[in-house]
């Protein structure tokens, strides 16, 4: 019995080393690494760098092919000065600041790596996917296909790296808390703003009138107005790209939803609001002029700055809210 058990662990023995050999010689053929050196070169390119750039080799070798038991996020980019693509800088900077915070965290581990590849290193990676346009920022899982989901949104969500964080989280499980690198502009620029009013009513300590003077204060507070109404607070929270290019590859100012909006469009709104408001006090000053035809003109003005830039308005309202029937000057 003895002998029977030997003999049957010899030939188990021997058909799992001659697998492997086998094994071990397709992937030798075939030009492939095996699943752990694949996971060490990672890890040797992460210790030197929190975002792995990748050509159209080392994407087919490490994201496309498989095994794979980690997940990849890889941004999508065209990064050189004569693509053109206004907000790639940008978002490549709030996805290495993700990268970075995630490669000194206590969440690192070998089982998610940030990659990027850009168009003029992997346009073949670009033709593969079927992709026309950058940033786009990919979750591809350890196991399975990437599925609809595994692409973020940014139109939607913006390209912070908060934004990017959370659509991570949604797809691995994997919390990384955003650590951003000391910025003290903004320190710098109150100070000195601080130090420039001081002096300023330092100087005027004996002539402050102007304090009191309604339309300074009035000024103000529709300034104020007109940088909330026009949406300031959104661009600050979601980080909205400037400009993008549209279905037909031109350059779009107004994002094609009522869902979100870009920074240019912040700014269009924003004038279009300040001269309305230009014409609405045309037409009140209009009335207390004691010149009849100084104050006829004013009112002629002021009629056309409310109806015109109102109805650019209107207009910019039904480009984003599909279906509103209203309009009035301008479809």
């Amino acid at each position: 019995m003895k002998i029977v058990n030997s003999i049957v662990f010899a030939i188990v023995a021997f058909i799992l080393i001659t697998a492997d050999v086998e094994g071990q010689k397709k992937q030798a053929n075939s030009g492939g690494i095996s699943l752990n050196e694949k996971v060490q070169q990672l890890l040797d390119w992460n210790a030197k760098k929190s975002v792995l750039r990748l050509n159209g080799h080392k994407f087919k070798e490490y994201v496309k092919n498989a095994p794979r038991n980690y997940s990849i996020i890889v941004m999508f980019t065209a990064l050189q000065p004569a693509r053109q693509c206004i907000i790639c800088r940008p978002a490549s900077d709030e996805y290495t600041i993700l990268a970075n915070s995630y490669r000194y965290s206590s969440a690192y581990s070998n089982k998610l790596f940030f990659a990027m590849v850009d168009f003029d290193e992997g346009s073949d990676v670009f033709q593969m996917l079927r992709l026309n346009t950058a940033p786009v920022f990919m979750h591809f899982p350890a196991k399975g296909k990437a599925k609809g989901s595994d692409t973020m949104d940014i139109q939607r969500v913006g390209i912070s790296a908060e934004a990017i964080a959370k659509w991570v989280q949604e797809r691995t499980d994997i919390q990384i808390r955003i650590f951003r690198p000391p910025n003290y502009s903004g320190t710098v620029a109150v100070i000195m703003l601080v130090a420039f009013v001081g002096g300023f009513l330092y100087l005027k300590r004996n002539n402050l009138e102007f304090l009191q003077n309604k339309q300074l204060w009035a000024l103000l507070a529709v300034l104020f107005t007109f940088a909330m109404v026009s949406g300031q607070m959104w661009n600050h929270i979601r980080s909205p790209p400037f400009v993008h290019k549209s279905q037909n590859g031109g350059i779009s100012y107004f994002h094609g939803s009522s869902q979100g909006q870009l920074v240019f469009e912040t700014y269009i709104v924003m004038v279009l609001n300040g001269l309305v408001v230009i014409g609405m006090i045309l037409l009140t000053e209009s009335g207390s002029q004691s010149d009849t035809r100084k104050g006829k003109l004013m009112a002629i003005v002021g009629l056309v700055f409310v109806a015109v830039f109102f109805s650019l308005l209107l207009s910019a309202f039904r480009s984003k809210a599909h279906g509103y029937p209203y309009s009035f000057l301008f479809k």
